[in-house]
């Protein structure tokens, strides 16, 4: 079974709510291949990568201190870039009740606080995989998707923070050239 305890592979004291730049890959489990084929070095997506795309592209949606850069979704795993360019704030949920003699339902007001709520990057790649296992599991119920066992993903997914410049370019390639060197690929296990 999964130990609890394992060691992290995150580095030690380090904020992963901190602005900069992070390479993200999140694998499917077992690496099964699920998203999609690459045919002569393109990737064709099917329904669920086409529908996994849209939902990496909706991110900066959810949380608005997020900007996107390189992207790739591979058969089973996917690469990304995620930019944390500042601390949002999250506006809190107070029920607004009116005092009167008579009883007036509560209704429910935005209020600005200046609570700073950081977002790290396991936040980010935890709703990505809440959202697309979810929309993974109505598509097996409602079009005959292919059952994954146990979990959609991995336990854990792998990072690099992004230092400079010259990291960051090197990174953009591998990720575009990542269908080309496909049967190369350690994720490729076919």
């Amino acid at each position: 079974m999964f130990d609890k305890h394992r060691r992290s592979i995150r580095l030690e004291k380090y904020n992963y709510s901190n602005n900069g730049w992070y390479f993200i890959t999140v694998c499917t489990q077992n690496r099964e291949c699920l998203f999609g084929n690459v045919i002569n070095g393109q990737m064709i997506l099917n329904n669920i990568g086409i529908i996994f795309k849209k939902l990496w592209n909706k991110i900066p949606e959810r949380f608005n201190m997020v900007e996107l850069d390189e992207f790739q979704i591979m058969p089973n795993h996917i690469h990304g870039i995620i930019i944390i360019v500042g601390a949002g704030f999250m506006p809190a949920l107070i029920p607004k009740i009116k005092r009167a003699t008579t009883r007036v339902a509560p209704t429910t007001t935005i209020v600005p606080t200046t609570t700073i709520v950081p977002t790290t990057v396991g936040d980010i790649i935890g709703a990505f995989k809440s959202l697309t296992t979810h929309e993974y599991i109505m598509n097996v119920k409602n079009h005959k998707w292919p059952p994954f066992e146990k979990r959609l993903w991995q336990r854990n997914y792998y990072e690099h923070i992004i230092r400079n410049e010259y990291s960051l370019n090197k990174i953009r390639q591998y990720i575009r050239d990542n269908p080309k060197n496909w049967n190369e690929d350690r994720n490729n296990i076919m």
